[in-house]
């Protein structure tokens, strides 16, 4: 089994959801990115996802949006996240860690030679957040031959007819956007989601991640008692925005990570 696979089945034995992070690579700083990553394990944190820095982040908001800038701003290339990576891994080398981001990076650098870093520093899957099925041999069935998952998107505009596509050569996790819209952009309706998360569950049983909205331990636990996972990035991204300590930073996660696992 795969990492992502053996966590998820490492959890339901304890009947726990998931909690996953996201966070900018390269943000504040590369070196304060790097101290920020390498804590994750220790603070309860179950699945990485790295967010790979874009100049046109669509899906994203403001937030994520200017965390991505300051991280280009710092230089943050494809190759420091590779390092990084490497790094996570030489402090915990179990945990799932998933590279998020866009298609765009990836083109420029050649899809095999990013393919094969990937694999080599440790990385076990991918969210490519422009890439539909339709493009899936552009990127996710080569993905998938070298052992590393894609994870696609459902939205809440994603219709019944919509869903066995979404799903077609996903792996690892659903990753189910709780709100229409950008991340970080609108309060969280959790009767809404609990519906829409029913509603995939009939279609598969791949595990379903709940992430978008997410902004409060609270939030964290409701869905957490709804979905298999739970992924908060908005909300941290926004502390270090503030130049929060990262100490603070640390203990909000914590914070997070307790909600999620019914502390």
């Amino acid at each position: 089994m795969s990492r992502i696979e053996t966590k998820f089945k490492e959890l339901k034995t304890k009947n726990m959801s998931a909690f996953v992070t996201f966070l900018m690579a390269g943000d504040p700083s590369i070196k304060e990115s790097e101290t920020l990553f390498k804590k994750l394990p220790k603070l309860g944190v179950d699945i990485i996802e790295i967010g790979m820095p874009f100049t046109d982040p669509m899906a994203d908001g403001l937030l994520i949006q200017k965390a991505g800038q300051r991280s280009l701003n710092n230089g943050t290339s494809l190759t420091n996240i590779f390092h990084l990576v490497k790094e996570i891994r030489k402090v915990d080398e179990k945990i799932p860690i998933i590279l998020m981001g866009y298609y765009n990076p990836i083109y420029s650098m050649g899809v095999s030679k990013f393919l094969e870093q990937s694999k080599k520093s440790g990385v076990d899957g991918f969210i490519i957040v422009d890439l539909p099925p339709e493009e899936d041999e552009e990127f996710c069935l080569p993905a998938r031959k070298m052992g590393m998952s894609f994870i696609r998107l459902a939205t809440p505009t994603t219709s019944n007819k919509r869903i066995p596509k979404v799903l077609n050569n996903t792996s690892g996790f659903i990753y189910y956007v709780s709100v229409t819209g950008i991340t970080g952009s609108k309060n969280l309706d959790i009767k809404n989601v609990e519906e829409q998360v029913k509603t995939i569950k009939n279609h598969t049983k791949i595990p379903i991640c709940v992430g978008f909205g997410i902004n409060t331990p609270e939030d964290a636990k409701n869905v957490a008692e709804i979905a298999d996972g739970v992924v908060v990035g908005s909300s941290i991204v926004k502390l270090i925005e503030e130049k929060n300590s990262l100490d603070s930073v640390f203990k909000y996660i914590e914070k997070l990570a307790n909600a999620v696992h019914g502390k």
